[in-house]
């Protein structure tokens, strides 16, 4: 009996190793449980329930059918379904967040007191996140000597299973629920537009695999911080739902390039090490997607502007680059990684909000919306994380923009009403004459915003403010 809870990690079958484990022992029951006792401020995003809608679809499809949807207490529901199918073991691949933790230490305990067989695996990290210590034993809080020190001395990670050769499935399954019960897609059906971009699933996991180590990899560091053009793998949302391994892509990349690796699939490899090192603080100190890393910024005064919190999560800043990034996240229900910078320190640095503001709406709004990378994320743009970014260290927009989108093309895709204006002035539209503006057809404060703050005077209110905190 292959237990799934909500925050599985394994929507796969090739590399599964609970799966493996199972067919070892004999005839299985695959099952997916939807908790419904996790607290809300654990529930997946709206985003997050659409794609784990078709990515539950696309692996019941891949189990012919038998996958038991079940939802409500999963400790009770497992003992119900076990007996009624007389497994004699129930296995499943571990997750790291601090309510799921804490729920399937419960759940192992009581299993094992009915006499059930109970084993979990690793199947979503290449390092387990307690494995990863300095000389002194410590939990690293500086990313390059955890990543080159600890991860890269540490052995391989395992290198990953193929799919099985047969699987054999219980006589008798009997299915609780429909996953259409589960009623995970939301109501406003603004994630039509998702269809467009993602397809959720194994076989679109292993295929945007194979376009990274065929076209992406080997040019990765050169091409990813631009956001008009395909210079990033995204695998992210199929990593986070378990729809391919980070050993698939560790061991797919060492595999394609052996000594032809070069400094663009180092870097990917990298942010596999990012992604384990954010996983890691989330282990070691569980409340770190709602508390500041750095006690000191618990007194940083923010601003509590609804207004302007509405108009940066509507794409609506007046900023082009900003607003470009906001308005692709809710059309594709995803944000390329530099803009998600840009975008971030706008709204904690120049705006002056609370980055968990800015982390809640992420989580909703992402198909890869993942709490330890979307906290590290935002803790790392607000200064207030474990090797964070420093707070003085203040992105301009504009000069972004002009760097990484030096055309507008970005620009031009996510805010039309400015696709006529030039190269020059595209950026910054508020310093263009009157004759430019109308000339593109683009009247500030109309057809588009005005910015909500002054850039220069922003920052320099923010560096008043943490200057204020430092002393």
């Amino acid at each position: 009996c292959n237990r799934r809870g909500v925050g599985w990690r394994s929507c796969r079958v090739q590399d599964n190793p609970a799966l493996l484990y199972a067919l070892e022992q004999g005839k299985i029951v695959p099952v997916y449980i939807l908790d419904t006792e996790t607290p809300a401020e654990f529930k997946p995003g709206s985003a997050s329930n659409w794609w784990l809608h078709h990515s539950l679809e696309a692996l019941n499809k891949r189990l012919n059918n038998h996958l038991i949807f079940a939802q409500g207490k999963p400790g009770k529901l497992l003992l119900e379904i076990a007996k009624q199918h007389q497994a004699s073991s129930i296995v499943w691949n571990r997750v790291y967040e601090p309510y799921e933790r804490e729920r399937d230490t419960t759940i192992k305990a009581d299993l094992k007191k009915q006499g059930f067989e109970t084993k979990s695996f690793n199947s979503s990290q290449l390092w387990e996140p307690t494995a990863i210590k300095n000389k002194s034993d410590e939990v690293y809080k500086v990313f390059t000597p955890f990543y080159r020190n600890g991860c890269l001395q540490a052995g391989a990670p395992r290198y990953p299973e193929p799919v099985p050769s047969r699987i054999t499935y219980a006589d008798t399954i009997h299915s609780r629920e429909q996953l259409a019960d589960f009623e995970l897609l939301p109501t406003i059906a603004w994630y039509e537009s998702f269809t467009d971009t993602w397809h959720p699933g194994e076989d679109e996991a292993l295929a945007r695999l194979d376009r990274l180590a065929t076209e992406i990899a080997q040019d990765y560091k050169d091409r990813r911080n631009f956001p008009a053009i395909e210079g990033t793998s995204r695998l992210s949302p199929h990593l986070h739902f378990g729809e391919v391994s980070p050993n698939q892509v560790w061991h797919r990349l060492l595999d394609e390039f052996g000594s032809r690796r070069n400094h663009g699939v180092d870097t990917f490899l990298s942010e596999l090490g990012w992604r384990e090192f954010s996983t890691q603080l989330l282990y070691h100190w569980p409340n770190f997607w709602t508390e500041n890393f750095k006690p000191k910024f618990n007194d940083f005064k923010w601003n509590t502007s609804k207004a302007n919190l509405k108009a940066w999560q509507q794409g609506k800043t007046g900023i082009p680059i900003v607003d470009a990034g906001m308005r692709q996240l809710w059309q594709t229900g995803w944000l390329h990684n530099r803009v998600r910078m840009i975008v971030g320190s706008f709204l904690v640095k120049n705006l002056l909000i609370d980055w968990r503001q800015g982390e809640r709406w992420f989580n909703d709004c992402l198909v890869d919306a993942d709490l330890a990378n979307n906290s590290a994320g935002w803790q790392w743009v607000a200064g207030s994380g474990a090797d964070a970014a420093p707070f003085f260290r203040i992105f301009n927009p504009v000069t972004q923009s002009e760097k990484f989108d030096s055309d507008g093309t970005y620009i031009r895709t996510f805010c039309p009403e400015l696709k006529a204006l030039d190269a020059k002035r595209i950026h910054s539209p508020w310093t263009a004459s009157e004759q430019t503006l109308a000339d593109a057809g683009v009247t500030l404060g109309e057809t588009y915003p005005r910015p909500l703050v002054d850039l220069k005077q922003s920052r320099e209110q923010a560096l008043a403010r943490f200057k204020a905190l430092s002393d």
